[in-house]
């Protein structure tokens, strides 16, 4: 603020600025009880539910521990085996899953799962939750809830120099006879290929170990092939010349052959599962910013 020369004021204008000032303290303590407010509103909202709401989360509150099972899976769960100190896991599926037992007031306890026993350990009561990232399928839906907060798709990659690919603007546009797109036999993207390109020359190649059939379209047998769009930033980082569609956001934002990626617990929990969702609806641009973070530091 600055100072005043109380003797050169008149009675009136110290009124006036005294009154001034009174208005402005006012509307300054109100926008800050707003912004409190405003705050407060979330944390408020996200709030476990009491005792004797959910039975997951008494029993849970009992052990003084939230049990997770554990296995990685790149963005979103990571495993650190350097040895270095620090945190053994890391990732948007951590983050979440600490601010669970952050607001529980519990122990994050991490338990080893494996690929064939990630979903089993939750009707098993081995975990309360699985979150070894998981993709939301039919079939899962029938034995476990989810609680969604990141999705993994297809991009179509080829050469930049391409004329064909250079005059695609869109995915819709390779699916015709003069594009070849190349997919690996076995490959996740083989039967969506098949759907997806009708009117495409398909060409079928043994599974070289790589993330996507890039000799094909280096040596310029082919015009275009899929990648999930997780591996398709490090592969455009280490090779130069190539496009992607979609092109926004570099293929970050695809939705081709999506699929909800989240985390898992045991059905017949509606209370429990409610309180997840909201909890990861609030902590979603944190969650989004942890993954582009990997993402863009994988090799």
């Amino acid at each position: 603020m600055q100072q005043t020369n109380k003797g050169s004021r008149t009675a009136t204008g110290g009124a006036a600025i005294r009154g001034a000032t009174i208005r402005g303290v006012a509307k300054a303590l109100s926008a800050c009880v707003l912004t409190a407010c405003a705050l407060a509103a979330p944390a408020s909202a996200q709030q476990a539910p009491a005792a004797g709401q959910s039975p997951r989360i008494d029993a849970i509150r009992k052990a003084g521990e939230l049990r997770v099972g554990v296995l990685q899976n790149a963005p979103w769960l990571i495993q650190d085996v350097s040895g270095r100190g620090g945190e053994a896991w890391s990732g948007p599926a951590w983050l979440l899953a600490k601010e669970y037992a952050r607001q529980l007031g519990v122990t994050l306890t991490a338990v080893p799962v494996s690929h064939e026993t990630k979903v089993p350990v939750l009707a098993a009561n081995q975990v309360d939750m699985t979150i070894s990232p998981l993709a939301e399928t039919p079939e899962r839906l029938k034995v476990v809830d989810f609680v969604l907060y990141s999705s993994t798709s297809v991009c179509m990659f080829g050469l930049a120099a391409n004329p064909k690919l250079a005059a695609a603007k869109s995915v819709d546009d390779l699916n015709r006879p003069e594009v070849t797109i190349a997919y690996f036999t076995g490959g996740a993207e083989e039967a969506w290929v098949k759907q997806r390109f009708p009117q495409a020359r398909l060409r079928a190649v043994a599974n070289s170990g790589a993330t996507a059939p890039i000799e094909e379209i280096m040596a310029k047998r082919a015009d275009a092939a899929p990648i999930n769009r997780v591996p398709w930033v490090g592969l455009n980082r280490k090779v130069r010349g190539l496009a992607v569609l979609p092109a926004e956001a570099n293929c970050q934002q695809s939705t081709e052959k999506a699929s909800p990626v989240g985390l898992a617990i045991d059905k017949n929990q509606p209370e429990f599962l409610a309180w997840l969702r909201q909890v990861a609806a609030g902590m979603k641009p944190r969650l989004d910013a942890d993954e582009m973070r990997i993402i863009e530091q994988s090799p």
